[in-house]
C-alpha cells in the first residue's frame, strides 16, 4: 500500500474576509473530491484570510496511479483564478 501525501501553501487573492476565503476553499475542495478520490482539508492559516495549507491524501497499491493523482490535483488547483500556488510537495510513503 501506498500513501501520497501533497501539502499545497497558497495565496488567495481576492477575498476580503474569512467568510469569503472559506467559500472559496469549501469550493475547491469539493470540486477536488469529487473529481478525484482524495481526503483533503486546510491544515494552517485558518485565521488568515489571505493565506492557506492545504492537505491532500491518495492511497493506492502502488505509487505511480498515487503521484499521478496528486499531480493532477496541483494542475487543477494552479489553474484555478483566484488562488496562487506559492509552494508544495509530494510525499510517498
Amino acid at each position: 500500500m501506498v500513501v501520497g501525501i501533497l501539502h499545497i501553501e497558497l495565496s488567495l487573492t481576492s477575498p476580503t474576509s474569512l467568510k469569503e476565503k472559506r467559500r472559496i476553499l469549501k469550493g475547491l475542495m469539493d470540486r477536488l473530491r469529487g473529481r478525484f478520490n482524495i481526503s483533503i482539508a486546510e491544515v494552517d492559516h485558518q485565521d488568515s484570510w489571505q493565506r492557506a495549507s492545504l492537505a491532500v491524501a491518495h492511497v493506492s497499491n502502488h505509487s505511480d496511479p498515487v503521484y499521478r493523482v496528486l499531480s493532477q490535483v496541483m494542475n487543477f488547483i494552479e489553474r484555478e483564478g483566484e488562488i496562487v500556488v506559492l509552494d508544495y510537495t509530494i510525499e510517498l510513503r
